[in-house]
C-alpha cells in the first residue's frame, strides 16, 4: 500500500512597507491578525534592509510624533524577517521594494498610492488598508 504524500503548505511572502508599520497606531488595527485574516494561509511578513534603515532615520530625526511611530514600527519590524538588499545609489526604498516583490513575486502591504499603482501595473498584489477598519488585497495570491 503505498501513502499518499502530504501536501506541504506554501508560505506566503508578504513584503511590508514603512507605512504598514504605522497602521496599528493610525487606525488600531493588529496587522499581523488582519493579514492571518485575510490571506487564510500561512504567511512570513518581510521587511526589506532600506525600509528599516528608514524607519532608525525617522526614530533619530523625525518629529517628536514621528521618532515615536518610527519606534513603535521598528518594535513591530522584529516579528517581520529581515531581507539584506544591497542599495544602489539612486534606488529609492520604493524602487526596492518594487524590485524584489517583482522578483519574489509576493504581495506588498502598502498604502502609499504611487506604490501601489506602480505594484498593480506589473500584476503585483497589494495588500492596503480599507475604510480605515480592515485590510483588502487588490490582486491574486
Amino acid at each position: 500500500m503505498t501513502e499518499k504524500p502530504k501536501r506541504t503548505e506554501k508560505t506566503v511572502k508578504v513584503i511590508l512597507d514603512s507605512n504598514a508599520l504605522f497602521v496599528p497606531l493610525q487606525f488600531k488595527i493588529d496587522i499581523f491578525q488582519e493579514l492571518q485574516t485575510l490571506l487564510s494561509v500561512k504567511f512570513e511578513t518581510v521587511l526589506v534592509s532600506p525600509i528599516r534603515k528608514e524607519l532608525e532615520t525617522i526614530a533619530e530625526k523625525g518629529s517628536p510624533k514621528m521618532r515615536k511611530w518610527a519606534a513603535y514600527a521598528l518594535k513591530l519590524a522584529e516579528k517581520c524577517v529581515l531581507l539584506e538588499v544591497e542599495e544602489k545609489i539612486a534606488c529609492s526604498p520604493d524602487d526596492i521594494i518594487v524590485e524584489v516583490a517583482r522578483k519574489c513575486n509576493c504581495p506588498v502591504f502598502t498604502n502609499d498610492r504611487k506604490l501601489r499603482k506602480r505594484l498593480r501595473n506589473i500584476s503585483v498584489p497589494v495588500i492596503y488598508v480599507r475604510q480605515k477598519s480592515r485590510l483588502e488585497i487588490d490582486g491574486r495570491i
